[in-house]
């Protein structure tokens, strides 16, 4: 089964410097039919405008993702890391028994552009840490490159929790074919361009879709243009 979740019904927050969208509850917006997909809890897109940002604040027990798109977010914690990340960029945070940390724009001008995804870990209590990496558009170009693992394989960051994320970048025409191991479950988040799933599923910019006894999964960009998305491969 292969089931939508479409970009205009996530939930909307405008604070001025901030244009969000929820695909799950969070903060201020509580849908109980969107708690999140298997230990997937969060997606947010995030657009940050010149000089925003989020103030110091504390997480425990949470896989936190930061995945950029435009624009220059700059990290700080409590553990020490003070970090600018650009378009390519990925960082895993560790919560575990807790952190602070604070992401701003470091630009006055341009807007920041980044995907906030949680993940629940498989338990809890962990020593908190952190992880970042950069990869290109080119390791992305028509592959699906893995970001996150539960191993660290392929140079991936290592999650507490058995899930795997992937980014690709599909030119037009191209299409991708991902197996699921009996019994696991999938969530394909699109960022721009357009894709067909299995023949018939369509997804525009900001769609998701929870993936679940589908053995075979086939991704193809439907459009003209180049289409990015991530891929997480849950139990």
């Amino acid at each position: 089964m292969i089931e939508k979740r479409l970009s205009d019904q996530r939930g909307k927050v405008n604070l001025g410097w901030l244009d969000s969208r929820h695909s799950f509850s969070f903060g201020s917006y509580y849908d109980p039919a969107h708690m999140g997909f298997r230990s997937l809890r969060v997606i947010n897109q995030d657009v940050v405008l010149g000089g925003g940002g989020f103030d110091e604040h504390g997480h425990t027990d949470m896989e936190i993702l930061s995945y950029v798109l435009e624009g220059e977010l700059v990290h700080g914690d409590s553990m020490g890391h003070n970090r600018p990340l650009k378009a390519g960029d990925v960082q895993l945070m560790s919560a575990g028994r807790g952190v602070r940390h604070s992401e701003f724009n470091g630009s006055v001008d341009a807007p920041l552009h980044f995907l906030q995804i949680w993940i629940t870990p498989d338990k809890k209590g962990h020593e908190p840490r952190y992880q970042e990496r950069f990869i290109s558009t080119n390791d992305k170009r028509d592959h699906l490159a893995l970001l996150v693992s539960p191993d660290g394989r392929d140079q991936s960051l290592v999650i507490h929790q058995d899930a795997s994320v992937f980014a690709t970048i599909l030119s037009p025409g191209q299409k991708i074919d991902y197996q699921f191991i009996d019994g696991r479950h999938g969530w394909v988040q699109l960022v721009r361009g357009n894709i067909q799933l299995n023949e018939g599923v369509l997804l525009v910019p900001g769609d998701g879709a929870a993936i679940s006894d589908v053995p075979s999964l086939e991704i193809e960009n439907s459009g003209d243009q180049d289409a990015e998305f991530l891929l997480f491969d849950l139990a």
